[in-house]
């Protein structure tokens, strides 16, 4: 098989310069036989595998496959290492270092004898930063996932890791559960390596890779400990040598178009708060912009088709067993631009078409839905000037409308000292507010967004309350909770204005979050503030203050998004001489 032009990797090999010998050189020290891999595609494996990443520990299987598929391809496969992001180690949040890890991508395809890249992703922000740094490069790519984590069963009953973990953790500070029976929770919430194994972030970015056409279709839903994964990684490592050959990079397939696609397919998830940010961020990479108004817009018109926790009952097993993302795709296909190229070389249409789910109480009908639009919703207001997010789906409805009066907190580590205080002075009426918590305030956007419904209040029976921020929040958790507030409150968005007893009005249906304070009041209260003191004063933390767009333009540094097409990134060839 020939490539349809010269390989990359030839700028390195080919030649008899001293260079080229070099390089070969390099490749023999390794034990490769040159002569046998003369010509032929060099396969960069990025494996994000680490100790420190329960969510990706299968990955070292999965680059084995891979590269078994490679070689009876015809490739080369070099599997190479990048950071890792693991939502439950990482402190104050994975987030911080997802621009980290997709520069790391960016940079070792960029400095490296690579033709095409299989992505190997898992837990939350590792597949939105490899994403990131494989659009910013564009050479041939495609996304493989470690899958979702086999459920667990505590005392009879199926146990969704992260969700259920936050409703008994409600039961234990509410004196319905007791710390024997929690430390029993414990054993049986996360049974094995994979993901969380519910809809939410890690399952919802992999579904909208599938979605924007970069996995092989069916593939992000099956359980980590699943032969059928092994299967998918070897067919996966075949079908990256194809696409090089054909020259199919990833900036033809990530198109303004697909990510439409995208979109519209996490509004029928009922998938994460967070996929908003990542796929702005992304589709940034490509000189892409997609607004709030664009995803409200489009949530308006797609309907919420899978009843998958946080968002309804069912776990990732069940929701692959339905047909996982085909079926969701074929139920929206009148929706979709179905001539979206995908990594198959099949345009998405040819993919969707004539594929249902197997299992309506999972997901469901096109003309049956769980709700006909707006799984998620997009709000603007004085509050939020420019732009903020709530999960509609996984919200208590009677609040979606609500006028309350606002309880401040300050910081992350005045609500946690508060937050259960007896004598604060919190009803089911008040609105609960965190300030600086977003991704200049930490830095970097922690899932900080899902405060705790005061201990008082769970113990009168109150579950829900109105919760805003300028944070995140898992996307395995739920609630009335306001997100993604822009501008943040250390970047001196209205947010950072509130004060104790301020009247505050949510109204989902009419796209608003207003903070019912005069205006000369708040010019008063602006002319007094001053930015939070910045406590990190080098090193990366200090560079992402100082370079991080705010929420409603990704969460990406200034310095990475092109801002023409002039300005994007094209396939790299060698420069200079080492």
């Amino acid at each position: 098989m020939s490539a349809s032009k010269p390989l990359r990797s030839l700028q390195w090999f080919a030649g008899r310069d001293e260079l080229a010998l070099q390089n070969r050189s390099a490749l023999r020290s390794m034990g490769i036989d040159v002569d046998f891999y003369s010509g032929k595609p060099v396969i960069g494996i990025a494996n994000s595998w680490s100790e420190l990443n329960n969510c990706n520990l299968n990955l070292r299987e999965l680059a084995a496959a891979v590269k078994r598929g490679v070689i009876a391809a015809g490739g080369l496969p070099l599997e190479f290492p990048t950071i890792s992001l693991g939502e439950e180690f990482m402190k104050p949040s994975a987030m911080l270092y997802r621009n980290l890890m997709s520069m790391d991508v960016e940079e070792t395809l960029r400095s490296n004898p690579i033709d095409g890249v299989v992505l190997l992703c898992n837990c939350d922000k590792t597949t939105p930063a490899q994403l990131m740094g494989a659009a910013s490069i564009d050479l041939p790519t495609i996304q493989l996932n470690g899958g979702p984590r086999s459920v667990g069963n505590w005392r009879g009953q199926p146990v969704g890791s992260g969700t259920d973990m936050w409703r008994y953790w409600d039961d234990v500070r509410s004196g319905k559960m007791s710390q024997e029976q929690w430390n029993e929770l414990e054993q049986c919430i996360a049974c094995g390596v994979g993901a969380c194994n519910v809809m939410g972030t890690a399952s919802t970015m992999t579904a909208l890779s599938e979605a924007l056409g970069l996995m092989l279709p069916g593939v992000s839903s099956i359980g980590a400990s699943d032969a059928r994964r092994v299967a998918a990684a070897e067919a996966t490592g075949r079908r990256i040598v194809e696409m090089v050959h054909e020259d199919l990079r990833i900036s033809k397939i990530l198109t303004p178009a697909a990510f439409d696609n995208a979109i519209r397919t996490l509004m029928a998830l009922g998938g994460s708060t967070n996929a908003v940010v990542h796929l702005v961020a992304i589709a940034g990479r490509r000189n892409i912009d997609l607004t709030l108004d664009q995803f409200h817009e489009l949530a308006q018109s797609t309907p919420f088709l899978v009843n998958c926790s946080p968002s309804g009952t069912f776990l990732m097993d069940a929701f692959h067993a339905a047909g996982g993302v085909p079926a969701v795709l074929g139920e929206l296909l009148p929706l979709l631009h179905a001539e979206c190229l995908t990594v198959t070389g099949q345009t998405l249409g040819e993919i969707a078409a004539g594929k249902n789910s197997f299992n309506r109480d999972v997901i469901k009908a096109y003309d049956a839905p769980i709700l006909p639009n707006g799984s998620l919703s997009f709000l603007t207001g004085n509050l939020a000037p420019r732009g903020a997010v709530i999960k509609t789906s996984a919200t208590t409805p009677r609040l979606l409308q609500h006028r309350g009066p606002a309880i401040v907190f300050r910081n992350y580590e005045d609500m946690l000292a508060r937050i259960d205080d007896p004598e604060l002075p919190v009803t089911a009426d008040s609105v609960l507010v965190l300030q600086n918590a977003g991704p200049k305030g930490v830095p970097g956007f922690p899932e900080w967004g899902m405060i705790p419904v005061p201990q008082k209040l769970l113990e009168q029976g109150v579950t829900d309350i109105v919760r805003i921020s300028d944070s995140r929040m898992s996307g395995t958790s739920f609630g009335t909770v306001v997100l993604h507030v822009a501008p943040e409150s250390a970047a001196g968005g209205p947010l950072a204005l509130v004060s104790d007893g301020d009247e505050i009005e949510l109204n989902v249906a009419g796209r608003a979050l207003n903070l019912l304070v005069p205006e000369v009041e708040l010019d008063k209260r602006r002319a007094g503030w001053s930015p939070p003191a910045i406590e990190h004063r080098r090193g990366y933390p200090r560079l992402y203050i100082d370079h991080v767009l705010q929420a409603d333009e990704g969460c990406d540094f200034d310095f990475l998004r092109p801002r023409s097409d002039d300005d994007l990134p094209m396939v790299p060839p060698i420069v200079g001489r080492s």
